[in-house]
């Protein structure tokens, strides 16, 4: 969890307040300016879609600072990207495109493993995928979208994560957002942690089952929670809750750090609550074989009702699945909106997944698989090092190839987004709303196809950017000096 210093929170809110004020004002003399031009519009009866407090913070926030997101490119997000210029000639209102691009070093995509980039194994098998089943099956699983690939993709991940069986879907995010509302409904009760991913509480929302949050990263006060639920039962009728799931992610795409999974599990098996698991971050990146944070932990899958996780992170491709047993898989095959009605996996997705788990187990014959992960583990514990060394706020654990590096300050986000393009490295600044408004942040994403030269780069971009912009809010730990030649004496 972040500890925001008094100063830092007085400044930072300090700058948001002249931003509102600045943005309430401006917004107030555009309403006097345009007066006798808004009385001439004619909405017919219909109120406006995007009345002024509610886009108040695109138009007078995000657009100052809008050329720091959604940057084009127009490479593979490999170690090194060609980001695509562009301009505006209206204060950055909006932003043209040029036929120019820049080199730079890529620390922002979730590339964890290296395989977004041609790859000597996969590729070869992608394209002779494209060329006997085509981009897309027009259908959805149930009709005629079921290739034989789908079907040995989901024998594979139930191999590689442990579970009995196995389901997939187009895309990450509507895994979760579509799968909780299928599993949980009225009188459930669903316990999520405060910093879950958007796509979970999405699922919550709309699934019509009470929700509950714990503290971020707490089985103390998951305990205290489910103690209270389980006590008081339904609102109202007080009758028992007719199941329970607590849902975590396995690493935490904002925050960087792993999952209290075995405590979590304890709790949960204490008081028969079922456990969901979104292992988006930590599949393919963690553990020693890959097979994410129940092999880093030491948890058995068993112990883990429902494990889910994405193809779009360290196996270069899209879409995710879930994990758990036969009659919970059968059980969504039948009733899940996204199996019975969203087009299925493009089969050439399909077949980057399972050449990827298969490099990560050895099965294309070689140890590259082993390699990547030994690199990424490497890679990402010296990048975290080096920059704590250096005097960030790093958050995460080791071994997550995610770093979250602290900037707070609104005039921060920007300036560091910038200059570190300018200096041709590439990273994605994070603020509000997938933040909270006073924690803005820079995240780092380290991948096994970064080589120590490319590593160092980063770092001395950073550390020079970091200087420049301010925020190094720790003290510098002082170089090592090894005087052997005074020992000697």
């Amino acid at each position: 969890m972040v500890r925001l210093p008094y100063v830092t929170a007085l400044t930072t809110l300090f700058s948001y307040g002249l931003l509102f004020a600045f943005g309430q004002m401006r917004d107030l003399f555009r309403k006097l300016i345009d007066w006798s031009k808004s009385k001439g519009k004619d909405l017919k009866g219909y109120a406006p879609i995007c009345l002024g407090l509610e886009d108040f913070y695109t138009r007078r926030l995000y657009l100052r600072i809008q050329d720091c997101f959604s940057r084009p490119i127009a490479s593979a997000p490999d170690a090194w990207i060609d980001v695509v210029e562009r301009k505006s000639n209206d204060h950055n209102k909006t932003l043209h495109r040029t036929s120019n691009t820049t080199k730079c070093l890529n620390l922002g995509s979730y590339n964890y493993l290296g395989f977004a980039a041609a790859d000597e194994y996969c590729t070869p098998l992608v394209i002779e995928s494209l060329k006997k089943y085509s981009a897309s099956t027009c259908s959805v699983r149930v009709d005629g979208g079921t290739t034989n690939l789908h079907t040995e993709l989901e024998e594979l991940v139930a191999r590689f994560v442990g579970k009995p069986a196995a389901i997939l879907f187009g895309m990450g995010y509507v895994t979760n957002s579509a799968i909780i509302p299928a599993l949980m409904g009225k009188g459930g009760l669903i316990i999520s942690d405060s910093l879950n991913h958007n796509s979970i509480v999405n699922g919550a929302r709309g699934s019509g089952a009470a929700v509950r949050v714990f503290q971020h990263n707490s089985p103390s006060h998951l305990e205290e929670v489910l103690r209270e639920q389980i006590a008081e039962g339904q609102p109202r009728t007080h009758r028992p809750w007719k199941k329970i799931i607590v849902i975590v992610e396995g690493i935490y795409s904002m925050e960087g750090e792993l999952c209290n999974l075995p405590e979590i599990i304890a709790v949960c098996k204490k008081y028969k609550a079922y456990t969901y698991l979104d292992e988006a971050h930590s599949i393919g990146a963690v553990g020693k074989s890959g097979r994410g944070v129940c092999e880093l932990l030491g948890v058995d899958t068993a112990d883990v009702d429902i494990m889910m996780g994405t193809f779009t992170k360290s196996f270069g491709s899209c879409g995710g699945y879930i994990a758990a047993s036969k009659e919970i898989i059968q059980y969504l095959k039948h009733t899940c909106p996204a199996h019975l009605y969203a087009t299925s996996m493009s089969p050439p997705a399909v077949q980057q997944v399972i050449s990827a788990i298969k490099v990560i187990l050895g099965e294309d014959g070689s140890n590259r698989g082993a390699q990547k992960l030994a690199r990424i583990r490497e890679n990402s514990n010296f990048f975290r090092s080096e920059l704590q060394k250096m005097g960030f706020e790093v958050l995460g654990d080791n071994d997550s190839p995610v770093m979250p590096i602290m900037l707070y300050n609104p005039a921060k986000i920007p300036a560091f987004s910038r200059e570190c393009l300018r200096r041709n490295v590439a990273v994605v600044t994070v603020a509000f709303p997938a933040t909270p408004l006073l924690l803005a942040r820079a995240r780092i994403c380290i991948s096994a196809s970064h080589t120590r030269e490319d590593l160092m780069k980063g770092l001395e971009v950073i550390s020079k950017v970091g200087d420049l912009v301010g925020i190094k809010y720790f003290p510098v730990e002082p170089p090592k000096h090894v005087e052997q030649d005074k020992k000697t004496l």
